[in-house]
């Protein structure tokens, strides 16, 4: 399901894009974090995963539109899974690329992503979605 039809995403809410070097894995944590954060509203939330020709890399105009797809005006939180992903945001950023409102989360791609979407389905404001995605560094498993 897209971003932009999500049935019961909120108007404002703070747009989520994972970056990943690969299309299904940035998928499957969108679809983890989707549905770990359901209950009620869910934020908007889009993978942008995989090189321009389908297989393992970063695709800068998927991420575009990525971004696109789940602004909602309350900003965008984007998340990058390593290596050239981050770059690519990067480069994006700092070419001014990406709408005013984006901004590069430090956190762990998979328990940034869950806390990133449990904070914005909240409604958190942008600065907060990228304080709890950060947050999910301290998590301990053992």
């Amino acid at each position: 399901m897209s971003a932009a039809a999500e049935p019961g995403a909120r108007a404002r809410a703070v747009g989520i894009v994972l970056v990943s070097h690969s299309a299904e894995v940035a998928r499957s944590v969108a679809e983890l974090a989707r549905g770990l954060a359901a209950g009620g509203a869910v934020a908007p939330v889009a993978p942008a995963g995989g090189g321009p020709d389908g297989g393992l890399g970063t695709n800068a105009e998927e991420i575009l539109t990525a971004v696109a797809a789940v602004d909602r005006g309350a900003g965008v939180a984007l998340l990058a899974d390593l290596g050239s992903s981050v770059l690519t945001v990067k480069a994006l950023l700092e070419d001014g690329d990406l709408p005013a409102g984006c901004r590069l989360v430090d956190a762990p791609f998979l328990e940034g992503a869950v806390a990133a979407m449990v904070a914005a389905s909240a409604g958190a404001d942008l600065e907060a979605v990228a304080a709890a995605a950060g947050e999910a560094y301290a998590y301990r498993k053992a």
